[in-house]
């Protein structure tokens, strides 16, 4: 059972838990210091925030968007505007002004919370398109100075409104705390939009609740966990992990200096959990092994007797087998000359459990913590289920599946193998789109609820579930075979030479390729060490000494395959796939459909007897400049 309480009735109660204690609550490293806030001194910052909005005229129900990068007054915020009765509403920083329009205008938000100067000139080149919004509240004054328009706001001045309202009285805020039900809408998280405009999927106090809950069950949660939050609030991964137990178990949330800091402030905190997103375990694979590429002999030298011995006790554990004492020794000794000094390089030594959600992450990339003694457990679920729904359990883990369900939660398999989830994280609805509701749910013959996820699996003897693809991207190679490109793409992924991956199958021809691209850091390392010249992000990827290092990998992929599964050819594309220009959702998704279309010309070549392919291409950077590419891009053809 779970408390029938909001998540603001839950962290109040951890305020008057807490009261009069120095027990902290919050830390933010600011100008290399890491600050200290008490439970007491958060209760504050919050009341007056929500007493503040309320004197602007925020109403219960009202919707608040916030854009800007995980810090205080982004968690503070939040707080206050649930507290207030209200929805936030999170956007991610890297859009563009016309994706803060839609957002900002979809919700119907009447404030909106900016983090700093450049998400507030975001604001102000919609203003016009934005006649909801009563004021934009900024928290990082750095730049705004000079900034004249009565539409902007300082955050501490919306608290002083509130202190000035309150007058020393919290009962009017503690009321409003108690107003709230379970069944309320806390907030709105937009789907990440991979075939059309992202949906906001409207997620209820109690589903917060929930998903807290259920993890302490199987994860059991401490006042005195610290965990670092850096995931986007916006995503509903950031949301349920960091300020969900936050509210109900007090864990402890710790907020980097900024988002380039983020690594260095992991290895300070050294967290009891983590949570990465498939991509940042992958890379974070990459840097240790190209780290090791670069160390010295000794290091290489004890890498090559210790990591093989993580890999077989890592073997017998997924076996769910006790390794025999022989091994247990030899993983003992490695645990202390290599395993634990190398994962506290990065922060992760004292990490119980960690956490990886998003697109599917290779079974390489699992087996490879394990072998380090670092238990990184895979959560399946969406946006819609409150992020978590399928998860390892500790002792329960297999790397080729996604896990069991969570408490109180279901997973079943449609008769055309669809994954379906059932549960108390079930979302309230699609804002403004009951048709998108309606398709998204199915209610079976006892009145149960259920979402489509849209994903291909099947549900193995051990009742774990098996992830393969999404079902429209399953692809029939003829002769009824079929094929995953999400898990040749995973795969793929593992080396350390390749950023992002996109398999492609033709049924007419019968064969996989793939469009490849470089990462551009760990490549050019390599080729640095090697001599190897080069000018451009295009111009290294074209090096045939490139294209030998990526076959080599592609090959290596190619063994763990089926035959009729094998990639044919590839070709090292001429940028990165971007979310700027479409390519990929802001979660780092690829957008098949669009990428599909707009690289026709490259992937005809793959399917024909063409050994390369002219583009012309226009790139659009992040400062605004354009410039054009004209280019042969080699096709590589493993036959």
């Amino acid at each position: 059972m779970y408390p029938s309480q909001t998540l603001s009735q839950q962290w109040l109660a951890n305020v008057h838990k807490y009261r009069g204690s120095d027990k902290v609550a919050v830390r933010q490293k600011d100008m290399g210091i890491w600050q200290r806030f008490s439970w007491d001194q958060e209760y504050g910052q919050v009341r007056d925030f929500a007493l503040g909005l309320k004197e602007l005229g925020l109403q219960r129900g009202d919707r608040v968007a916030i854009i800007g990068d995980n810090d205080r007054q982004y968690f503070w915020g939040s707080l206050a505007i649930m507290a207030a009765g209200a929805i936030v509403v999170g956007i991610f920083t890297d859009v563009t002004p016309k994706e803060v329009d839609y957002v900002v205008n979809h919700s119907d938000a009447t404030f909106v919370l900016a983090g700093d100067q450049e998400q507030c000139d975001k604001l102000l080149a919609i203003k016009e398109r934005a006649p909801g919004v009563n004021r934009v509240i900024y928290w990082d004054a750095k730049g705004m100075w000079h900034y004249d328009d009565p539409w902007l706001m300082d955050f501490k001045k919306v608290q002083a409104l509130g202190r000035k309202a309150e007058g020393g009285d919290s009962e009017r805020f503690e009321a409003l705390i108690e107003q709230g039900k379970p069944e309320d809408i806390a907030m709105f998280c937009y789907t990440s939009g991979t075939t059309g405009l992202p949906k906001a999927a409207a997620i209820k106090h109690e589903n917060f609740v929930w998903v807290a809950y259920a993890f302490d069950e199987i994860d059991p949660r401490h006042d005195t966990d610290n965990y670092l939050s850096f995931i986007p609030l916006a995503w509903i991964g950031g949301a349920a992990l960091d300020i969900a137990p936050h509210a109900t178990h007090a864990i402890i949330l710790n907020f980097a200096e900024s988002p380039d800091t983020v690594q260095q402030n992991i290895r300070e905190i050294a967290p009891d959990a983590l949570l990465y997103n498939s991509r940042l375990w992958e890379n974070l694979v990459a840097s240790i092994q190209v780290r090791m590429l670069d160390s010295t002999w000794i290091n290489r030298a004890i890498q090559r007797i210790f990591q093989p011995v993580g890999h077989k006790v890592a073997d017998y554990r997924l076996q769910k087998r006790n390794p025999p004492l022989h091994w247990r020794l030899l993983y003992a000794i490695g645990k202390q000359a290599f395993f634990k000094p190398l994962l506290s390089q990065f922060g992760l030594h004292n990490a119980r459990t960690a956490y990886t959600a998003g697109a599917a992450l290779s079974p390489d990339v699992v087996r490879f913590f394990l072998a380090l003694g670092l238990p990184l457990r895979q959560i399946y679920g969406s946006t819609e289920t409150t992020g978590g729904t399928i998860t390892h359990r500790p002792d329960d883990i297999k790397f080729e599946s996604l896990g069991v369900p969570l408490p109180s939660t279901a997973v079943s398999i449609s008769p055309e193998g669809e994954i379906l989830l059932s549960g108390e994280g079930l979302f309230a609805g699609y804002h403004k789109n009951p048709e998108a509701t309606a398709e998204a749910l199915y209610h079976d013959e006892n009145g149960v609820a259920w979402f489509r996820t849209g994903d291909a699996g099947h549900i193995d003897d051990d009742g774990h579930l098996i992830y393969l693809d999404r079902m429209k991207d399953m692809i029939s190679l003829g002769h009824g075979v079929k094929y995953s490109p999400q898990y040749i793409e995973g795969r793929l992924k593992f080396s350390p030479y390749i950023s992002h991956a996109m398999s492609i199958g033709d049924a007419e021809k019968g064969y996989v390729t793939a469009l490849i691209t470089i990462d551009f850091d760990n490549v050019g390392r390599w080729a640095e060490k090697r001599g190897l010249a080069y000018t451009t992000y295009t111009d290294l990827a074209q090096k045939p000494e490139v294209y030998q290092l990526t076959r080599q990998d592609v090959e290596l992929v190619n063994a763990t395959l089926p035959e009729s599964g094998r990639i044919r050819k590839f070709v090292l594309m001429h940028k990165e796939f971007d979310a700027d220009e479409g390519e990929m959702t802001r979660t780092r998704k690829l957008r098949r459909r669009f990428l599909v279309d707009r690289y026709s010309d490259i992937i005809q070549a793959l399917y024909s007897d063409q050994s390369a392919v002219a583009i012309h291409a226009t790139i659009q950077y992040q400062d605004g400049r354009v410039t054009t590419i004209d280019t042969n891009l080699r096709i590589e053809d493993l036959a």
